[in-house]
């Protein structure tokens, strides 16, 4: 089916999450029914990903798999909520407005993707041709590990959700996020790829140019980063000496073509 409204499904999803939760909030205060508000939150988000969906009618891989992980996520969600309230008696006080914004605004990935007719795959050729190169695109335009630092984030993250329960030596559980951040940050993790990628990009110009101008760890546009400090850039984000200690010395013969240039996304190591 063609697209509705506009092209991307934009005004749609907007005029849908407005009376959806519209629906909701004039639900609540005729029946004076406030256990719903999450759970108004959560199912918008399964309609928008499964209307945008059906109404293009693409089938794209990639769309399907998005809807599939956002009805997922807004299943679990929206039971766990209710549940929660039912079993709590009452909902948070909500402003009806800034969730129709929330919902709207954090589906925009999804909406955007199921409206359009693009749908580009990956080709044994990109295989080949991104062997050996490193990647400087897309998150790893902002940090040399973003994954790290995703992981990083999300185990700290555990840890903070576990404090309320926590008492007395049970508070030791912290070592699990600092045994990871320390192996990710000096033993397995950053070490060992920046290792890799200065023995086979050390001599690229263009190499050490991303590596001199993006963080390692905490995404950073690389402008900011590179006004930076040392010495800031080594307490505060984690730019150790040590990770240079295999590029070759500036003095050496440079390859200043693009040679294993990443520019296509590829990652090292």
């Amino acid at each position: 089916m063609g697209t509705v409204l506009d092209s991307h499904f934009l005004a749609l999803t907007a005029i849908v999450t407005v009376g959806y939760q519209l629906l909701f909030f004039v639900i609540t205060a005729l029946l004076k029914f406030d256990k719903v508000t999450d759970f108004a939150g959560s199912t918008n988000f399964i309609i928008l990903a499964v209307l945008t969906l059906v109404l293009k009618g693409t089938w794209h891989f990639r769309q399907v798999v998005l809807s599939f992980l956002v009805v997922t996520w807004g299943l679990r969600l929206g039971l766990f909520l209710l549940l929660r309230i039912l079993q709590w008696g009452e909902d948070r006080p909500v402003f009806w407005i800034f969730q129709a914004v929330w919902v709207w605004a954090v589906s925009l990935p999804v909406t955007v993707v199921n409206g359009i007719d693009r749908d580009p795959s990956v080709q044994a050729a990109d295989i080949i041709e991104n062997r050996g190169k490193w990647c400087n695109v897309g998150l790893w335009n902002i940090s040399r590990h973003p994954n790290y630092f995703g992981e990083i984030l999300l185990w700290w993250g555990i840890f903070v959700a576990s404090t309320p329960v926590l008492e007395g030596s049970e508070w030791l559980v912290i070592l699990g996020p600092i045994f990871l951040t320390l192996l990710l940050l000096f033993v397995s993790g950053i070490p060992l790829l920046e290792q890799s990628a200065d023995k086979k990009f050390g001599n690229v110009a263009a190499y050490r140019v991303y590596k001199r101008t993006t963080s390692p760890l905490i995404p950073l546009p690389p402008a900011v980063y590179r006004s930076l400090p040392s010495w800031f850039k080594s307490v505060f984000l984690f730019e150790f000496p040590f990770y240079s200690r295999n590029l070759p010395e500036e003095g050496s013969t440079w390859n200043r073509t693009r040679q294993g240039g990443g520019s296509d996304g590829s990652k090292t190591g």
